[in-house]
């Protein structure tokens, strides 16, 4: 698997590259504009060509992967906060297509006041809209749900939630899924021994499909089995445990996927420095290798 992390972008887009490398990142997850704002300062033709050359220059760090904002939620029933929530999420994709990335992730979404069923209604009216206003300016950019924890109203924690938003939007083939180990796990999906990992994926292959699966978030879980917690922990140091990992790293149909991290940067040691927790995190995924 191609193993990386999230990396910052203060000071450019391209600037995650050279962070990456330092880091020892075989791939990386970005934001290309603030994740907390709706607006985007657009990106120039400077920025692009600064992007793809440094690309370039880092052609060993593939692929790239966009996480788009969390503020995005169109399964919402409110008709103003879902067409904003459109509109930003075009955008996204729209910067994928300009920078040349070929993987953007989003959370599907909440039904807040209204149903699931509403909510999900929403989310698939949005990824079929979504691909058709960007098929010309982001062909060739896989817009790929993210599993959910399954907390509160928020939809996507449950295989056949994806199931269904991919089925509605015609599996369209520039749809697929990130596959978030945290979520899954505080969702239900257990995936801590070889046996519990297979009945995972088999129930995963079954109801939605194993080839929908473009890429990972790869996180432990601070929390128990079926908890509805998102909370993301070191690689080893949650309720997943290394084992769990190990089932990802050594199963073949994952090889050349991406993976990256979403776990605390920093970690404060006993005498109180700070170390920096990506390339642990990164040594113990690849210390599970056999």
């Amino acid at each position: 698997m191609r193993l990386g992390a999230h990396m910052s972008t203060a000071g450019g887009v391209y600037t995650a590259f050279q962070r990456g490398h330092d880091t020892g990142c075989d791939s990386i997850l970005i934001f290309t504009k603030s994740n907390r704002q709706w607006k985007a300062k657009p990106l120039t033709p400077q920025d692009i060509e600064k992007f793809q050359q440094t690309a370039a220059e880092f052609e060993q760090i593939h692929p790239v992967a966009i996480h788009a904002s969390y503020l995005i939620n169109v399964g919402s029933p409110d008709a103003a906060l879902w067409e904003k929530s459109y509109q930003a999420l075009k955008v996204e994709v729209e910067r994928a297509g300009q920078l040349g990335i070929p993987l953007i992730n989003f959370h599907p979404g909440s039904y807040v006041k209204s149903d699931e069923e509403t909510g999900l209604a929403n989310i698939a009216c949005a990824l079929k809209r979504l691909l058709a206003e960007t098929a010309v300016t982001a062909p060739d950019t896989t817009i790929c749900l993210e599993n959910m924890a399954g907390q509160g109203t928020n939809l996507g924690g449950k295989f056949e939630h994806l199931a269904y938003l991919l089925n509605e939007a015609g599996h369209d083939p520039r749809l697929g899924v990130c596959f978030d180990t945290c979520h899954a796990f505080a969702a239900g999906y257990d995936l801590r021994s070889p046996e519990a990992y297979a009945a995972t994926m088999a129930e995963f292959d079954r109801i939605v499909g194993l080839e929908q699966i473009k890429f990972f978030h790869f996180n432990d879980s601070q929390h128990e089995l079926g908890s509805h917690k998102d909370r993301h922990e070191h690689i080893g140091k949650g309720f997943i445990g290394t084992e769990g990992f190990a089932n990802f790293l050594n199963d073949p149909h994952w090889a050349n996927h991406a993976a990256h991290l979403e776990t605390p940067k920093t970690e404060t040691d006993d005498d109180g420095s700070e170390i920096e927790m990506d390339p642990v995190n990164l040594a113990t995924l690849r210390g599970l290798v056999k």
